[in-house]
């Protein structure tokens, strides 16, 4: 099976720093873009970060934009977010998911959520003091 595992969730004060893992199972990473996504009790699902199947490509919504980065070391078959300067806000499950990119020349990623089918089982982040 297709799993995906997010680590490195917990909880943090305002203006801290963490760093999540996605680590990849039954596959390789090498074909697929990743997303990054986080959803609050009663909020939609939203995205914060994608990253194409070479790395080349990345986006971030205005709400992390500058604080959260995106990578990926498909040598380990995993995906990283390094959230840093966390706000209360950021509070959510954060999810990772994989979307099938077989085409080599497509260098693009989406944070839409509709457009992953692959999910992790989400780690839990907590922003409070």
């Amino acid at each position: 099976q297709l799993q995906l595992v997010e680590s490195g969730g917990g909880l943090v004060q305002p203006g801290g720093s963490l760093r999540l893992s996605c680590a990849a199972s039954g596959f390789t990473l090498d074909y697929y873009a990743i997303g990054w996504f986080r959803q609050a009790p009663g909020k939609e699902r939203e995205g914060v970060s994608c990253i194409s199947r070479s790395g080349g490509s990345t986006n971030y919504p205005d709400s992390v934009k500058g604080r959260f980065t995106i990578s990926r070391d498909n040598a380990k078959n995993t995906v990283y977010l390094q959230m840093n300067s966390l706000k209360p806000e950021d509070t959510a499950v954060y999810y990772c998911a994989a979307q099938w990119r077989p085409t080599p020349w497509v260098n693009t990623c989406s944070t839409s959520p509709t457009d992953y089918i692959d999910w992790g089982q989400g780690t839990q982040v907590t922003v409070s003091s």
